[in-house]
């Protein structure tokens, strides 16, 4: 963990125990949350881009919903596929996108800001505290530490992920008509050393994940989620409404 992270968790004691301050309320009516069972990977993906391996054909592709009507971007469709092995969590992400658009380009650049996906994800035992990694479509990573909803730690940079984007298209140009673009991310399970003990999931361990996508830019944009986080304006951040991560064989 880098110092800066370590003097903030060390000022904040409270924060693994305390129930999160929401700044929104939340919508009523709201669905259940959904549980992805990662199967693990008899041989691990190429992170090229591609999805072409047979770890992404064997895996169950989730569809991302539209939580906010109210939005004014297109509603263009989101498949996340994920599964692992002893040394990474793998996430694969489909994007359907008729005008791909990504100008951040160096680590911990507002990527969200572009076309971009995110996971967000903490082991079990831990109380709102989780790690988020937010790729825009081209391959630029912003990482963090989260003691929700206190703020972000962005200068928690994590070694060995590694990510991979192909586009069907072409990038920053809104002249033509574009289909879409595909990225792949290896987390490694020592990233989560600081906040588990075991680190590298068992069968039938569950954590908490939830997974997003931000499409298009301002003012025309459009957050999709795989569980919805509930807010009543769109944010994707509210760890009690995480879907259940289980890792089976």
């Amino acid at each position: 963990m880098k110092k800066s992270a370590v003097l903030f968790l060390s000022a904040w004691p409270a924060l693994l125990a305390a129930d999160p301050v929401l700044a929104q309320s939340l919508r009523p009516n709201l669905p259940p949350i959904p549980t992805y069972e990662a199967h693990r990977a008899a041989v691990a993906p190429r992170i090229d881009g591609q999805l072409d391996d047979a770890a992404w054909q064997a895996a169950t592709p989730v569809t991302f919903a539209f939580p906010w009507v109210d939005q004014t971007g297109k509603m263009q469709k989101t498949l996340a596929r994920l599964t692992w092995d002893d040394d990474n969590l793998y996430v694969a992400y489909e994007c359907e996108d008729s005008d791909i658009t990504a100008v951040r380009t160096q680590r911990d650049d507002p990527v969200y800001m572009d076309d971009a996906v995110e996971i967000h994800i903490a082991p079990p035992g831990v109380k709102n505290l989780y790690l988020g990694f937010e790729m825009n479509a081209r391959a630029a990573l912003y990482d963090y530490l989260y003691p929700f909803p206190q703020r972000f730690i962005k200068k928690y940079n994590l070694d060995g992920v590694r990510i991979a984007v192909s586009i069907k298209g072409t990038l920053n140009n809104s002249t033509d008509q574009d289909q879409g673009w595909n990225l792949e991310v290896a987390i490694p399970w020592s990233s989560f050393s600081d906040l588990t003990n075991n680190p590298v999931p068992k069968i039938g361990d569950r954590w908490i994940a939830d997974m997003s996508r931000w499409d298009g830019t301002a003012p025309n944009r459009r957050l999709s989620q795989w569980s919805d986080s509930g807010m009543v304006r769109p944010d994707p951040h509210n760890p009690d409404r995480f879907g259940q991560l289980l890792f089976v064989k």
